[in-house]
């Protein structure tokens, strides 16, 4: 861990010291801080969203999923690719189609904690 910064960076009466360093202590390590900004990357992408939305509702094949975004197959299975490699989705096999579904309710809570946030 790096050593603090003591230099006069701050004059403010209320800053305390100890305090920063009980801060410090909760920052997670820098390896689950990259995994977590990684997460947050796979949010960026507008259509993976709009995949994660349609699966809230239900468990949909790949086929499904591109007729309800008006895309082709390959398009959406490299999104899936992504949101599964990420833990974000899950599939199973039935015959010849996969159909995908929400990994679990975390992705759910995400979703609706991002939604209740946008709508405040």
């Amino acid at each position: 861990m790096k050593e603090p910064y003591t230099g006069d960076w701050c004059t403010a009466d209320h800053l305390q010291r100890d305090r920063l360093d009980d801060i410090r202590n909760e920052i997670p390590a820098e390896e689950r801080i990259a995994e977590t900004a990684d997460l947050f990357k796979v949010f960026g992408d507008a259509t993976r969203v709009k995949i994660l939305y349609a699966l809230f509702e239900q468990e949909l094949c790949v086929c499904a999923i591109a007729e309800l975004l008006g895309m082709t197959q390959p398009a959406i299975s490299y999104q899936l690719r992504v949101l599964k490699q990420s833990k974000l989705v899950r599939n199973r096999r039935e015959g010849k189609s996969i159909y995908y579904s929400l990994a679990d309710d975390h992705v759910k809570t995400i979703l609706g904690m991002a939604k209740e946030h946008l709508e405040e």
